[in-house]
């Protein structure tokens, strides 16, 4: 897949930039080129939201520091809790871990 030199990566036929209009076509035609047949009846990637919300929601799950997964998704730390923060339920067994390592430093 080539990026254009402006960092786009999808154009219109002729070359020209995709209007909002046609985004779900081409997104449409992304998905036929790459995904297999299989994965083309999900919803994988339905959208290109969704590959936005699955980036912040992993680098959620990962750990890495809400304010910083805020910052690159340019949200407020409030609405990515309000959005996000479903991703993180299930975690309590990892958090006490990294809880008890931190207190044991200091012992």
């Amino acid at each position: 897949m080539a990026w254009w030199p402006d960092g786009r990566l999808f154009r219109t036929a002729r070359g020209g930039m995709v209007q909002e209009s046609g985004y779900g076509e081409v997104w449409a035609g992304a998905r036929e080129d790459v995904l297999s047949p299989a994965e083309r009846e999900t919803r994988l990637a339905k959208r290109p939201y969704d590959l936005r919300h699955a980036a912040v929601s992993t680098w959620l799950s990962s750990g890495v520091e809400p304010q910083l997964v805020a910052a690159r998704a340019g949200h407020s730390v409030g609405v990515l809790f309000r959005v996000y923060a479903k991703f993180l339920k299930g975690g309590d067994e990892a958090a006490n871990a990294k809880i008890s390592a931190r207190l044991n430093q200091h012992r």
